[in-house]
């Protein structure tokens, strides 16, 4: 197989060569800090631009918690978090965009300003990366792709097996004009995260390569899985074996699993994706921990938890990519970057699919 070479983030593989790099924490959390109204999300206070304080003050759908729409109302809101993540240490800062796909923006009646929401949000993460950038330590902006709130392998109705409420082609042309969003907007990779039905999974990767195609451009791309609990399984059924052999052909910079679980649980799954992938670089970004309402993140584990854990990882050779999902803060990246920085990246066993791209 022919090695990838990128358009864009081509000094990536050879960093995750040199060292493991930091991914940020949790987007939706840092928001929740900021204890924002109906009218925060509309846009219409004061601290909203002021261009565009009228444009969905009559819109006819509440839009309280639709965090994606932020990146149009409160951008200095989403400004804020990213750098907030930078300081502390990140790598690669994911733009605010998991919903903001056409079929999620439908339940909010907002399908039609979805492309613009991933431009926007390329464009305040790039701001802030390329403020936060030195030669010594570049920063990197991934276009975040969530899963979307619907599935195309499982029924929503447990009385009809047969039953979706999405497709594949719905799926594919949703995500191929959020990456469109992204790419104009200025990321540097791809992360298709947080995947709990692999066929999903792959209409977003089909879209990826539809868009590499079409524009002559190839960027670094994660994927990254989540085992949902101790079955070992993502939501459709899979191991995750079975999963990283159904998107392997996508020939991703790294492969990974993300939320769900916090890292003690997700542990030996980490285990098993870097015990059978030879050839790609492996990414893991837990939760903090179990669900735990007096915590001032909603999650049991501290900074200094997860970073202890996810030290372990890294010195048992597992992790090339380390992070934070649901819960996590800056102050659990800066911890995370401070344990895992002594100790070395993970190598690869076969290195063909990135030796030309560094």
């Amino acid at each position: 197989m022919k090695p990838v070479i990128y358009t864009r983030a081509q000094a990536l593989p050879g960093l995750l060569k040199q060292r493991i790099l930091i991914l940020d924490g949790a987007m939706g959390t840092m928001i929740q800090r900021f204890r924002l109204t109906e009218d925060d999300f509309r846009g219409t206070t004061q601290a909203a631009p002021e261009s565009g304080r009228e444009r969905f003050r009559d819109h006819p759908k509440d839009v309280k918690n639709n965090s994606d729409l932020l990146v149009l109302t409160r951008p200095d809101v989403i400004r804020d978090i990213h750098e907030g993540y930078l300081a502390a240490g990140a790598d690669i800062v994911e733009t605010n965009t998991f919903g903001a796909n056409t079929v999620a923006q439908e339940d909010y009646g907002l399908a039609h300003v979805a492309r613009e929401m991933n431009v926007a949000a390329a464009k305040l993460a790039r701001g802030a990366a390329d403020k936060y950038s030195t030669p010594d330590k570049p920063r990197f902006v991934a276009g975040a792709l969530g899963p979307t709130p619907r599935t195309a392998s499982i029924s929503p109705d447990v009385n009809d097996p047969g039953a979706r409420n999405t497709d594949f082609e719905q799926l594919r042309a949703s995500y191929k004009e959020q990456v469109e969003g992204l790419m104009e907007g200025g990321c540097d990779l791809l992360l298709v995260e947080t995947i709990f039905d692999t066929l999903n999974a792959k209409a977003a990767l089909f879209a990826i390569d539809e868009v590499f195609v079409e524009t002559g451009e190839r960027l670094p791309l994660i994927i990254s899985g989540t085992v949902t609990d101790a079955s070992g399984r993502i939501l459709s059924g899979q191991t995750v074996t079975a999963f990283w052999h159904s998107v392997r052909h996508a020939q991703p910079l790294a492969v990974g699993l993300n939320c769900a679980l916090g890292a003690a649980l997700m542990r030996p799954y980490i285990q098993e994706l870097s015990r059978i992938v030879d050839d790609t670089f492996i990414s893991c970004y837990p939760n903090a921990g179990l669900p735990n309402p007096m915590s001032d993140t909603g999650f049991d584990e501290k900074p200094e938890d997860t970073s202890r854990l996810l030290r372990e990882f890294a010195a048992e050779g597992l992790v090339n990519i380390v992070g934070g999902c649901c819960g996590t803060t800056p102050e659990h990246i800066a911890a995370i970057g401070q344990a895992v920085q002594p100790l070395p990246t993970r190598s690869l066993r076969r290195d063909y699919f990135h030796k030309d791209a560094a």
